[in-house]
């Protein structure tokens, strides 16, 4: 389980989204206001952010509390970014991996995080893995489910699959093989947001006039711009632009490797 928030917008130090506010991405991983899963964030955190001109994001990830880490503070008061996505963690799994299993995870333009668990893991989603080339499978971040959605999310990337398509895919394989798994995903290439809500908590605010938006596990802020957005949901997202679209549990008996799109 965890805490994570996306941006996309204007020009912004990282600071103004993740240490600054009343109900920061610090301050959630120990008071966390709407998290219904455990009560401290404290195994791990990151922050990927995008460099103008550079499409491939940086990354600081560290294995212990954010709230400990004063580099991260200086970091986040002088680092400015057009995107960026965050994470505070609390392992399934105390101690495992270390910073290694701290996200954001990424790969050339993606980053991506889970906040959640896969229940039964792994004895009931080792057969997704028959999907994915040994090589993928010996390169994992991780020994963590997160780091296998996260190499079933990239498989979807890869082969060309929207960022919206290749995030509701995983989730109905995933929640097939291992009904219960809690499946919030965040994932962004720089310009674009998705993200499922599936068993956990997840907002966004969409700031049309500034052409900036922000999905996050819950508002950092008492802002009334802030919605909810409904459990089961696939959302994508611009500067200027949301979109909810359903997301359907997989039919009883249905083959947890079946591809399919957003909303079937």
């Amino acid at each position: 389980m965890c805490r994570h928030l996306a941006y996309v917008g204007p020009e912004i130090p990282l600071g103004r989204l993740l240490t600054d506010p009343e109900h920061s991405l610090v301050r959630q991983s120990w008071e966390p206001r709407r998290q219904r899963y455990g009560t401290v964030n404290a195994d791990g955190f990151g922050v990927g952010w995008y460099a103008e001109g550079d499409p491939v994001p940086a990354r600081y990830r560290r294995a212990g509390p954010i709230w400990g880490d004063m580099t991260f503070a200086d970091l986040a008061r002088v680092v400015r970014s057009e995107a960026a996505l965050a994470a505070v963690r609390d392992a399934t799994d105390p101690g495992a991996d270390g910073e290694a299993a701290a996200a954001p995870f990424a790969s050339g333009p993606w980053l991506f995080s889970h906040n959640g668990a896969v229940r039964d893991w792994p004895d009931a989603v080792a057969p997704l893995t028959s999907g994915l080339p040994p090589q993928e499978l010996l390169s994992l971040a991780a020994r963590t489910d997160s780091a296998l959605i996260w190499a079933l999310v990239l498989r979807g990337l890869r082969e060309g699959r929207g960022l919206g398509e290749s995030l509701a895919g995983p989730v109905r394989a995933v929640a097939g093989a291992s009904p219960g798994s809690r499946l919030n995903l965040l994932l962004t290439d720089g310009s674009e947001i998705a993200a499922t809500a599936w068993g956990d908590s997840l907002w966004y605010l969409a700031d049309v006039p500034a052409q900036r938006t922000v999905v996050a596990s819950e508002p950092y802020d008492d802002d009334t711009r802030w919605r909810e957005v409904p459990d089961r949901t696939l959302l994508t997202a611009t500067r200027t632009r949301v979109d909810l679209t359903p997301l359907k549990a997989p039919p009883l008996g249905e083959s947890p490797h079946k591809e399919t799109k957003p909303g079937e």
